[in-house]
């Protein structure tokens, strides 16, 4: 599996879950303006304080719900993740043709990773990983995969003997690696990339 951008869904508490429309905003802020300071400066420029000052919040509000830098950096990983499970479930529940549904998948996942683009590269590379985000087996691992599954399914060949859960693996591997290391190299938003992966996933489809 390709690190911890996807793997997984963190259980590491919050100090306090946000239930208002205010204090979900301001739970939106510090993690909005801790993935942009991520991807600007890095895992060395990223404080508390910084991420205070950024969200336009005070240090004693940062603290009512993240009680250290970790529990923030998993809370990026899980709306990250859960960003990748709309975007996924959005494209395969379309049930369009197969073109149709490669550009789609291909332009979302991109799209999700394109944000803040240098974001992924401190994710993988940098910053620390919990442990629940390396879990195979966790529910959002085997939702996510289900989806790739769903779509060798529809749209490889009815001759197919390969195992559509096999097949659904090797197809989430190869995207995530592709954008992964396209992230890590800065060429994630080159038509280039776009295109190359749009042949791969569209001849691998095709193949089975």
């Amino acid at each position: 599996m390709h690190l911890a951008t996807r793997i997984g869904k963190s259980t590491a508490a919050m100090r306090k879950l946000p239930r208002q429309l205010r204090s979900r905003a301001t739970v939106d802020a510090i993690i909005e303006a801790a993935a942009r300071i991520l991807s600007d400066q890095g895992w060395a420029g990223f404080t508390t304080n910084k991420v205070a000052e950024v969200a336009g919040v005070s240090v004693g509000s940062y603290y009512q719900y993240f009680p250290d830098k970790h529990s923030l950096i998993d809370a990026i990983r899980d709306r990250h993740l859960e960003d990748c499970r709309t975007v996924l479930k959005n494209v395969v529940e379309r049930n369009q043709p197969q073109a149709d549904f490669v550009n789609d998948l291909v332009d979302g996942v991109i799209a999700i990773h394109s944000v803040h683009p240098g974001l992924h590269r401190v994710l993988l590379d940098e910053a620390p990983s919990s442990e629940t985000f390396r879990d195979p087996n966790s529910d959002f691992e085997k939702e996510y995969l289900g989806y790739y599954c769903a779509a060798v399914a529809r749209y490889c060949s009815p001759q197919n003997t390969r195992g559509n859960e096999t097949m659904g693996i090797i197809l989430s591997d190869a995207i995530d690696g592709v954008i992964h290391n396209a992230a890590r190299r800065g060429t994630l938003q080159t038509i280039e990339v776009r295109n190359e992966l749009i042949r791969m996933v569209s001849s691998y489809l095709s193949d089975i």
